[in-house]
């Protein structure tokens, strides 16, 4: 009989599993890879953006979904606290742009390493290839866990910690919606987030492989704006890069599709700014064809679908080129407009919004609000964030959560 079954080896079930061992409990962690932390391997390139080490107001504020409700796994166990485990563990840190904790040796397998050694110090029993079927209730109480293979564990407390629907390949499948659901639980329909965009517009199409850096993409999402700064890449399908990323968050749950988002080429230019800036490049390059005077500005690739854009012939030489024709241009450079027919397969999404409903969790414990003794950590609960270190730090910090109320 274990006091406490954790279902999913990733880095919330790997911190549940490890802090309630630590706390004496005897613990068993099921993953049904063959792998602990399939999907913590490949993030961030490989490279594992642990973590932010920003304020926690930082952490707060990038989260889309349901930040109120990790106040208290922030308090219990935040990025330093976090950080300062790692280190403990012999895996060094480093802080790159935005603030970005990775590893210094930018390997993920060290973080990876460094929490299979924090389980066996906690003297963690952990069984791999080890497939879950459901959850075991007498009354309103857990009792235990039964295995796809057909076997049943019996214990007192299970922390259900097995991700969302984003990249099946690494174990992701769903399978604990199925199980919270068939114990009472409600599901908010799982989204794609931190996806790629899809569009039609065979202008973009055909600049597949073009990089912006550092533009303002914004989309209108019900009454609010949605606003991102970052690098844009286009693709055969659509849209992506971190500020397509990172929006398409805000886009998840609200969007109807297709919808408009726009595009500051320039913002580093007011428009006042802009203007005057083409004028000078007008001015020097009279004689010339207004296609060939603005590549300081723009990729040349890009500039036959800017003039297409904004209604001009850029076969017009400099010397034609009037107030009108600059204006337009000006606009059309810090509001290009996209059509987005929606997100590539949530598959493909680095993470799952939607999931457990957190009116149903204790957020002070993550014990379920219906059954005694079940908790939840990590991507399967409807909470959700940006790019940046913060979805890992909330499922470290809901794993440690769910370990420590799971052992008391």
């Amino acid at each position: 009989m274990y006091d406490l079954i954790v279902i999913g080896g990733g880095p919330a079930g790997m911190m549940g599993a490890a802090t309630a061992g630590e706390n004496g409990k005897k613990v068993l962690l099921l993953e049904k890879n063959a792998v602990l932390g399939k999907k913590l391997r490949i993030t961030g390139n490989d490279r594992c953006n642990i973590t932010n080490s920003g304020p926690i107001d930082d952490f707060q504020k990038n989260i889309i979904n349901n930040g109120k409700f990790m106040y208290s796994s922030f308090a219990t166990f935040d990025n330093v606290r976090l950080i300062n485990l790692m280190r403990s563990l012999g895996v060094s840190m480093k802080v790159e742009k935005s603030n970005r904790v990775f590893p210094a040796s930018d390997r993920s397998t060290d973080v990876v390493d460094a929490l299979r050694r924090h389980l066996r110090e906690n003297n963690v029993e952990i069984r791999l290839n080890a497939a879950v079927k459901d959850v075991m209730v007498e009354g309103v109480r857990v009792s235990g866990v039964i295995l796809k293979r057909g076997d049943s564990i019996k214990c007192s407390r299970v922390l259900l910690a097995t991700g969302g629907l984003s990249y099946r390949q690494t174990g992701s499948t769903g399978d604990g919606y199925r199980m919270a659901k068939m114990l009472g639980h409600s599901i908010i329909e799982p989204q794609p987030a931190l996806a790629p965009l899809l569009t039609g517009e065979n202008w973009v199409k055909d600049l597949q492989g073009v990089t912006l850096e550092n533009v303002k993409v914004r989309a209108a999402v019900g009454s609010r704006q949605a606003r991102q700064q970052g690098d844009l890449l286009f693709t055969h399908f659509g849209l992506s890069g971190p500020v397509i990323i990172n929006i398409s968050s805000y886009l998840s749950r609200n969007a109807t599709f297709p919808l408009e988002i726009k595009i500051d080429l320039l913002p580093h230019f007011s428009t006042e700014q802009l203007t005057e800036r083409l004028y000078v490049c007008l001015e020097q390059n009279k004689g010339k064809y207004l296609k060939n005077v603005f590549g300081d500005l723009l990729p040349q690739k890009m500039i036959p679908s800017i003039f297409e854009k904004a209604g001009l012939n850029q076969q017009k030489q400099v010397d034609q080129a009037g107030r009108k024709d600059i204006d337009q241009l000006t606009r059309t450079i810090k509001s290009l407009t996209v059509i987005v027919d929606g997100f590539r397969p949530i598959n493909e999404a680095i993470i799952t919004s939607g999931g457990i409903d957190t009116k149903e969790i204790n957020p002070s414990t993550l014990e379920s609000k219906m059954i005694k003794g079940l908790y939840f950590a990590g991507e399967i609960i409807d909470v959700d964030a940006l790019t940046g270190g913060y979805n890992l730090q909330i499922a470290f910090s809901s794993g440690y959560l769910g370990g420590v109320s799971a052992a008391k």
